[in-house]
Parts: structure tokens; sequence; C-alpha cells
């Protein structure tokens, strides 16, 4: 068993449509067609979403995304439309919230890794390969990679787990064209945002993405270049041989799996509430990610 240890109701608003409640994101369709996107601070580790939240996560993810979507329009148009509150809209939604296209999803994660690590680290460990792409020996947890790759994921229900598939299967279920489209173009904003992030002292390890179509147009979507969604490590403390520190969940999954928890992961059992200095700490990483990404004060 996996999924919500509490599923939370959705917010009646009128004019919206609810669509879906998903790991961190709530989803509805307004009168014009368009989607509502508003980012919770929930937060999920091994497939569950906890029943506590992270203050300010949801503002966080949203506010970082839309710094990056700038960062990145040259490269691929993003979903966005405007970020004005709906009508009706709790005020909690305030700074969460994005007004977005509706595209045609392509139903892959696009993934891109630059640093060896996670279940990329696993496979390699295996058959020195990651989706199916042979590596040089002698890699190990945190080498950089030597060049960047496409490693992409099936696109898992709540309560289910990605699943890395090869660029093969992926041309077998989009296209050769899309497949060939989406390789591109991810590794394109992979390495744009690198690049951006080690000007700032922080290695961007791997990330993913989600696009979509609007007609013939491939349209970046969700969230992007997150803690949520991607690895950051600060760069001064990088030490290939271990496990990285890291701006993202990682104090929470290290809780989880102590016996401070008191949680057994191999259990069906769902997971305990995090206790608050567990909560705090995980703040103040999302918002140094936030602050030494972006260069500006978190308020």
């Amino acid at each position: 068993m996996s999924g919500f240890v509490e599923k939370p109701e959705p917010v009646q608003v009128p004019g919206l449509t609810h669509l879906h409640t998903g790991k961190v994101r709530d989803l509805y369709r307004n009168e014009a067609g368009d989607l509502v996107m508003v980012a919770s601070d929930r937060m999920s580790a091994y497939d569950w979403v906890l029943p506590t939240e992270i203050p300010d996560k949801g503002r966080v993810l949203t506010r970082l995304s839309l710094w990056w979507f700038d960062k990145l329009a040259d490269l691929v148009p993003n979903h966005v439309l405007s970020t004005e509150l709906p009508a009706g809209a709790p005020a909690d939604w305030e700074g969460r919230t994005l007004i977005c296209k509706s595209l045609d999803m392509v139903p892959v994660e696009a993934v891109a890794r630059g640093y060896l690590t996670g279940s990329g680290l696993l496979e390699y460990n295996e058959s020195r390969t990651v989706c199916g792409l042979a590596l040089p020996e002698g890699l190990t947890d945190g080498s950089e990679l030597p060049a960047p790759i496409f490693t992409p994921a099936t696109k898992a229900a709540v309560g289910d787990h990605d699943e890395n598939v090869s660029y093969e299967e992926v041309a077998r279920q989009v296209g050769a064209e899309t497949a060939a489209l989406l390789r591109q173009t991810t590794l394109a904003v992979y390495s744009r945002a690198r690049d951006i992030a080690r000007e700032r002292g922080i290695i961007l390890a791997d990330t993913k993405f989600e696009f979509g179509f609007e007609g013939d147009t491939l349209v970046l979507a969700d969230e992007v270049l997150t803690p949520d969604s991607s690895r950051f490590w600060p760069a001064a403390e990088w030490e290939p041989g271990r496990a990285q520190p890291s701006y993202d969940k990682q104090i929470v999954r290290n809780w989880l799996t102590s016996p401070a928890s008191g949680w057994d992961r191999k259990s069906e059992q769902p997971p305990p509430a995090l206790p608050q200095e567990v909560v705090e700490k995980t703040r103040a990483k999302y918002i140094e990610a936030y602050e030494l990404l972006t260069g500006q004060a978190w308020s």
C-alpha cells in the first residue's frame, strides 16, 4: 500500500471544476477551459503523501518555477498564462496558483542526468548502464557523467513509483519524431539550467520535466527545476563516492528511515507525522535553494 495517508477534500470554488488531486498539486479547469494549478504544501516520500505539510513549500515551488520559466523562455515555450488568483478562490491560494494552457500532455517523465545517483546508480552498479545507455567503468555515487544523458521514465499514479524506460520504448509510445524532440529539448534545458546553477555554487545533478503539445509546438509544463523535481547539491561539498548533501526532501527521507520514526518502509503501515524540527529544517532547505538560485530574499 501507498498513496495518501490522509487524502484532502478538494476546495470548492465557483467557476472551477476540480480535475485531480496529485501528490503536491491540485488541478482545476476554469470556465474558459484553462487549467488552474495550485501547489499545496504537501510533502511526499517513498510513494506516500505524508500527513504533515511543510509551510510555504507550494509558494517556493511556484515562485521558483516562474523564475526558471523566464530563464528558459528562448529555448522552449511554457504553459503559464497568468498568476492572477481566480475569483472566489481562498486567500491561501495566493502565490501558489498558476493559470495554464490546457495541453496534450506527453505521457513520459523527461529526465536528464548529469551526475550518477539514485535509481541511475542502482542500474549502473548492476549493468554499467542507465536506461540502457552504456556508461564507462569506474563511476560511483555522485560522479559527473561524461555528458548529460536523457533517461526517461513512465508517469506513475499517486502511490506508485515512476519506472525508468529506454529511449526505444519512448519512441514506441510516442513516435520517433516526438521522442527525438523530447530528448533534444530536455538536454538543452538541463544544460542551460546546470550552467546557471553552477554560477551560483549549486550542482544540478538531475531533474525531470513534463511536456505537452499545443498544436505542433512542444511546451514545458507543470513545475520546473524545483527541489521537488530536481537534485540540487552544494558544489563546495561535492565529493563523489558518497551520498551528497542536497537542497530537497532528503531530511524527511533520512528521518523516516531512521529508528526515531519507528516506521518500517517495507511494511504496509503509513508513515507517521513529521516532528516540528524536521518540518522547520526542510522548509529552510527549500527556501535556501530558492534564495541561492534566484539571488532574491524569500519574503
